[in-house]
């Protein structure tokens, strides 16, 4: 669920696929891509598998463009970042229900470990996705916050704005768990102020609706409504919001 940033450069092509890829336009935003190059058949491959996860749809496009990246891949940094895409396609998989590949996704996580060098840029997404993986598929939340911690640390160090605001968000989800209301909060308002800045609709959403199980009402109920608002104007995207966005029924214990 993360990428890098928005644009290096104010490169126009870059510019436009972030716009399409920000508005949860993950297919034309790839089809700008040429396909001669190892970097672009990575970034294409990028974009295919996040419309995975927030749309549980165009698995075999991804594969397709997986293939193509990995076949590409010369130096032991592109193939670690498609062994990191690899993981992350295994990881939705598995997250949504498609079929079990989260052996799959500790094997390609751990591949990618093994060839993107310690303070290599690819480092930051890798160590957040091993978080993902602790957390939602191992269950462990203290791997899964020295994960987060380490991508964080790293994003802040390459200048990821992006990348940030999901180590904010999900190092406010584990906050949450624990009781820590102004943690929680502090992390969720600091992702969703990023998103904001960058433009990033299909993230806002939710960002919106994970500030809103910190808050007490009326805030909670004001947050999930602009949350849906964005989510019904993207179509329904990401899919698993429409969950989040459920109010807790009454009398239902709340954060």
């Amino acid at each position: 669920m993360s990428g890098n940033g928005t644009n290096t450069g104010d490169d126009p092509l870059q510019t436009a696929v972030w716009r399409l890829r920000s508005r949860a336009c993950w297919s034309d935003a790839a089809a700008l891509l040429p396909s001669d190059t190892a970097t672009y058949s990575l970034q294409r491959a990028g974009l295919m598998v996040e419309r995975c996860l927030y749309t549980e749809q165009g698995w075999e496009e991804a594969e397709d463009a997986l293939r193509t990246a990995e076949a590409q891949a010369r130096t032991d940094e592109e193939r670690g970042a498609a062994a990191c895409e690899r993981g992350q396609l295994a990881y939705a998989a598995t997250l949504h229900g498609v079929r079990d590949r989260a052996d799959e996704a500790r094997a390609a996580l751990g591949r990618a470990a093994a060839l993107i060098p310690p303070g290599a840029p690819g480092r930051a997404l890798l160590d957040f996705r091993r978080g993902l993986l602790a957390e939602n598929l191992t269950r462990s939340p203290q791997a899964a916050r020295a994960a987060y911690r380490r991508a964080h640390a790293a994003a802040t160090a390459h200048a990821d704005p992006l990348l940030l605001s999901f180590t904010w968000r999900h190092l406010a989800g584990l906050a949450l768990r624990e009781g820590e209301l102004s943690e929680a909060r502090h992390g969720f308002a600091e992702s969703l102020r990023i998103r904001e800045e960058l433009g990033y609709l299909v993230g806002t959403a939710p960002a919106l609706a994970s500030l809103a199980d910190a808050e007490s009402e009326p805030e909670a109920s004001r947050l999930r409504e602009e949350a849906g608002r964005l989510f019904r104007l993207l179509g329904g995207v990401p899919t698993w919001l429409a969950r989040q966005l459920t109010p807790p029924a009454p009398g239902a214990a709340t954060a």
